[in-house]
């Protein structure tokens, strides 16, 4: 389920959290927890790279953090899972946002707040993470339409594409669905005109900046090179999702 920003109640601003959490102006918009200024109003436009991060709570127990790029994502997801704060219960990252939830009874909001903009949002250790090696029989539908978009051949694409190693930024679409980034520029390809209907479990595939392992069948439109046979979920393991934000992935082709 996806959360509903919930805006701030006004307080008295004599209260501790007062300084830290910007009362929302109007019940149409979030707002956003600013420890050293009134809220940002939300907008369509991309964040100016200098601003920091604006913080806004969903609900009483959640904090939203918006971001400039997916490379402070995985920044902040790696310091708060490296070094958890106290009560901080599920880190929850995105394209450009990481959700926190927390025991609010534990935790004050303006405390995590101020917690949040003291971490040092430095890139994650190439080396950082669970390797996990997935086996693909690159023999995919899209394999030849991905070499001419690229002008590649197609031993090229699947030379490039299992010759990196790849990080788990976030997940999404599907239990599952890793989004996986650090790919070779070149096989940056954009998304099929027409999904398909149904693309397999296991099918590898690419759109844009991401390569990913379809989890089970579903409609989608990347383009599919390959198929492996791991299973990326299973709800009867101890952890259900074979990839998890943060994980290394390499491809290895098998014939």
């Amino acid at each position: 389920m996806t959360a509903v920003p919930e805006p701030v109640a006004n307080g008295d601003p004599s209260e501790p959290e007062a300084a830290a959490v910007a009362s929302a102006e109007s019940a149409a918009a979030p707002a956003a927890l600013d420890a050293d200024g009134p809220a940002r109003a939300r907008s369509g436009t991309a964040r100016p790279a200098s601003s920091g991060p604006t913080i806004r709570r969903m609900g009483r127990g959640a904090l939203l953090v918006e971001l400039d790029d997916l490379t402070q994502v995985q920044a902040l997801h790696h310091a708060l899972t490296v070094d958890r704060p106290a009560a901080v219960e599920e880190i929850v990252p995105a394209a450009r946002t990481v959700l926190i939830r927390f025991d609010a009874d534990r935790l004050p909001a303006a405390r995590l707040v101020d917690e949040l903009r003291s971490r040092d949002l430095a890139p994650v250790p190439d080396r950082e993470g669970t390797l996990v090696e997935i086996p693909v029989s690159y023999s995919g539908p899209d394999l030849g339409e991905v070499a001419e978009l690229t002008g590649l051949s197609e031993q090229d694409v699947v030379r490039r594409h299992s010759g990196r190693e790849y990080r788990v930024a976030f997940c999404g679409f599907a239990p599952g669905f890793g989004y996986l980034v650090g790919g070779d520029p070149r096989l940056r390809v954009p998304r099929r005109e027409t999904p398909r209907v149904r693309v397999p479990g296991g099918a590898v595939a690419l759109a844009d900046e991401f390569s990913a392992v379809y989890p089970r069948e579903s409609p989608g439109g990347w383009r599919l090179l390959g198929r492996t046979e791991l299973t990326l979920w299973r709800p009867d393991r101890p952890d259900p999702a074979l990839l998890t934000p943060g994980d290394r992935v390499r491809f290895r082709e098998v014939r």
